[in-house]
């Protein structure tokens, strides 16, 4: 399993000591806004354990992410196939932090070095992000990032309950304008 080092972060395996951060941001309902809802702590665990078997199977995924310096847990970033119920295909780069660690540019931090490995290592020629429309704080990070978004990608996410969440948006970044944009 890989693992990836920034100036400030470490994005990691899943450990033990992970578990109640991750379950207690789960639990967060500003943390989880523009989800269907909050998560119980056995649904937390569920989602490490498979975040954990992939990393175990690919080498890469869902990755727990430290800040370097205190070894603090923060939330994950990562690289995950597109759920086969979306209306097209891929690999997209996420993210999600603890709210004590919003603002310090860490989701921008992370993300990078998950796109760098996507298209470095693994040879990926684009990666995408979705998220819902009224989304803005993830929206300025796929732009950070150098995504962009294309309107005419915009659906339903159908597995998410009528009402404001369910209109998604994907931000999409070919692996040639990522290099380009590294190098320049």
């Amino acid at each position: 399993m890989s693992e990836l080092r920034t100036d400030r972060l470490v994005l990691r395996g899943w450990r033990e000591s992970d578990l109640a951060p991750w379950a207690a941001m789960n639990a967060d309902s500003e943390v989880r806004e523009y989800f269907p809802g909050t998560l119980t702590r056995e649904q937390s665990e569920a989602s490490v354990a498979r975040f954990q078997a992939d990393l175990g199977r690919r080498g890469w995924g869902w990755w727990a992410v430290e800040v370097k310096a205190t070894g603090a847990f923060i939330g994950f970033t990562g690289l995950d196939p597109v759920d086969e119920d979306m209306p097209f295909t891929g690999v997209e780069v996420g993210w999600r932090l603890a709210r004590p660690h919003w603002g310090h540019g860490y989701a921008t931090e992370a993300a990078l070095a998950a796109l760098d490995h996507g298209f470095g290592s693994l040879a990926l020629t684009e990666i995408l992000a979705i998220t819902t429309a009224t989304n803005l704080r993830s929206q300025a990070v796929m732009r950070r990032i150098g995504m962009t978004r294309d309107p005419a990608d915009d659906f339903d996410d159908m597995t998410v309950p009528v009402g404001p969440l369910r209109r998604s948006v994907v931000y999409r970044l070919r692996g040639d304008d990522h290099r380009q944009a590294v190098r320049g």
